[in-house]
Order: structure tokens, then C-alpha cells, then sequence
């Protein structure tokens, strides 16, 4: 590639702006043309998220500066980014991607004359498909954290037509899905050796989970039942959930197989898996089972990677034209 993309940031302070700085500084083929904070404008980047001390000797700015941007994320709290959008001029900005919810549903996907197609890569059975969406729309509205754990886990499913009856979901997130801002239930006298149900039944992302699925089904979905959980830990998903399904646990696996044998972040899993698998990278696994006449399938993924910046990245390289997995090789933590 012989030009390197601008790409700018709006919101960096918060917990998936920091992430996507430390991924487009790492990116081999970016230049970061400035990094937008209300609150933390004219302080070092690196003052404010820590580990980049050494790394970026950048400064938070008022604004996004006046120059040609390939590519524009808004890290901005929801309701937020459709406000940017309308109060700044962004003729220069070639491409939008938001990780907000603002642009996620068909019915809001538009902003002026920009219109945003939901970015989950692998809700298309083919990436040439998805490029082909995004690349034409050139605006993304990138997936939410849950939402990306329980489609990631249901989209073949739904491809196939095999979503009959009720749908249960039970997931449970870590303390960084709930942004940089402090509340109640986000302290660590709270969180620390603690569970918590939140939002049972009327989670935000139960709409956006219902639209792509019955997109990609091509028909209303049977009856979702999300159940999110406060977990006691930094970061990652685990979302359970189970459907009743009279095909047979290797029939189902070869499904999941098939359908993301070309797409490079989701893995099949034979084993048992958990979140330390995932953490740190931008993959999702899956593991599925048949219990009597449930199918149970299991998938964990980063919320702060697969489950915001990673995605958000991995559409920056869809629109560009780069390899999907374009510095996102990245290693769990593991232990």
C-alpha cells in the first residue's frame, strides 16, 4: 500500500477510544491525523491512558483538524455521534465508523446525506459480500458488545432457517462494557466478588440482536430472551444461550463450520471454552451442544475488541481495501 490512511478519532478518552489508538498506532499502515476529548483537550494522550507512555506523543484536541481524513471513528456516547455529525464539518472525512448505537437499526441509518450499514463482517455468509455493502455505502455503523456475542453465535442459525422457537440468552460482561464513567454498580467495592442481573429482558441490544437476526433469517425471529449479567472481572463476554432444534449436535457443528470457513476471526470450538481464550484479541469462539432436544451453543469474545474496536478496525480494513486481519494479529493474555 503506498498511502497510508488518515485516520482520526472522536472520544478518545473513553475505554474503546484508548483501545483503537493502541491498535492504529500499531497499524502498519495508518497515520493518526488527531484524537478529538472534550474533557481531556490540550492533555497528552498518554497521560490519560497510561500504557502509551513512549508511544504516542499526541495531544487531545478540541477538534477534529481541518485536513483530508480517510477514516473517522467516533468513540462518543450514544446519542452523541448524530450530534457530532450535524455541529462539525466533515466534507474532508471520507469514511465514518461510529460505535455508537445511533446508526445500528435501518430505520436511523442515515445522518445528512451519509447513510450507515451495520457492521458486523460476518453477517454475510461471504466477506466479498460485506465488502461489497460496505465499501458501496463507505459509512459503518459498528455492532454493539452483546449484540456481536449472540449474532457471532446465531447468524448461522438464522442463514439457515433454523430458528423456530424461543430464543434464551444469558451473557455476562465485564466492568469496561460499561464505560469509562463512573456509576454505582461500576466501583470495585461493587463489582469485586459480585454477580449481578441488569436490564432483564429490555437490554438495549435486544432490538438490534432481533433486526439482524430476522434480517439474516429473512423473517421475524421466534421470542428472544436476553438475561445480561454484571461480571466481576475487567473485560470479555460469555454469552450462553439455547434454542430447540431437532438436528443433531455434528449436523449443527458442520453448519457453524461451513459458514465461517472463509471469515478469519470466528473459530468452532470442540472443547469447552472460556473468555481468557479471547481476551486481547479480536476473535470469537463458539461451542456448541445438543442436550436432548436443545442446542446449546457457547461464544466468548473481548467487548473492548471484537466487541467495539477490534470490529471497528477490521471495518476500517474492509473499506480501504486491506486484509481483514491487518494488524489485528493480536495474542490473548492467557493466564
Amino acid at each position: 500500500m503506498n498511502n497510508k490512511i488518515s485516520a482520526a478519532v472522536a472520544g478518545g478518552a473513553g475505554y474503546t477510544g484508548g483501545e483503537l489508538i493502541r491498535l492504529l498506532l500499531h497499524h502498519p499502515y495508518v497515520t493518526i491525523a488527531g484524537i478529538t476529548s472534550q474533557s481531556k483537550a490540550g492533555e497528552a494522550v498518554a497521560s490519560v491512558h497510561r500504557d502509551l507512555l513512549g508511544e504516542a506523543e499526541i495531544i487531545f484536541d478540541k477538534k477534529i483538524p481541518p485536513t483530508d481524513i480517510d477514516v473517522l471513528f467516533l468513540c462518543l456516547g450514544h446519542g452523541r455521534s448524530r450530534q457530532f455529525i450535524q455541529e462539525n464539518d466533515l466534507d474532508r472525512v471520507r469514511h465514518i465508523i461510529d460505535l455508537s448505537s445511533d446508526f445500528r437499526y435501518k430505520s436511523t441509518n442515515t445522518a445528512g446525506e451519509r447513510q450507515f450499514v451495520y457492521g458486523l463482517p460476518e453477517s454475510y455468509p461471504h466477506p466479498d459480500e460485506y465488502a461489497a455493502a460496505a465499501t458501496t455505502c463507505g459509512n459503518i455503523a459498528n455492532p454493539g458488545c452483546f449484540a456481536s456475542a449472540v449474532e457471532l453465535a446465531l447468524i448461522p442459525l438464522a442463514r439457515s432457517k433454523w430458528l423456530h422457537e424461543d430464543i434464551h440468552v444469558h451473557a455476562i460482561t465485564g466492568a469496561t462494557g460499561a464505560g469509562a464513567r463512573l456509576s454505582e454498580t461500576s466501583h470495585f467495592p461493587y463489582r469485586n466478588n459480585n454477580l449481578s442481573v441488569y436490564k432483564a429482558f429490555r437490554h438495549q441490544h435486544t432490538g438490534e440482536i432481533r433486526e439482524t437476526l430476522s434480517a439474516a433469517m429473512e423473517t421475524e425471529i421466534p421470542p428472544l430472551h436476553f438475561v445480561p449479567l454484571r461480571g466481576d472481572f475487567s473485560r470479555g463476554i460469555l454469552a450462553s444461550m439455547y434454542t430447540s432444534c431437532h438436528r443433531d449436535q455434528a449436523e449443527a457443528t458442520e453448519l457453524y463450520r461451513r459458514y465461517y470457513a472463509e471469515h478469519p476471526f470466528v473459530y468452532i470450538s470442540d472443547n469447552e471454552i472460556n473468555m481468557k481464550d479471547v481476551v486481547n484479541t479480536n476473535k470469537c469462539l463458539i461451542h456448541i451442544e445438543k442436550h436432548g432436544n436443545m442446542l446449546h451453543i457457547t461464544s466468548v469474545l473481548d467487548n473492548l475488541l471484537k466487541g467495539a474496536s477490534g470490529t471497528a478496525l477490521q471495518n476500517m480494513n474492509v473499506i480501504t481495501g486491506l486484509p481483514q486481519t491487518t494488524g489485528l494479529q493480536l495474542k490473548s493474555i492467557v493466564y
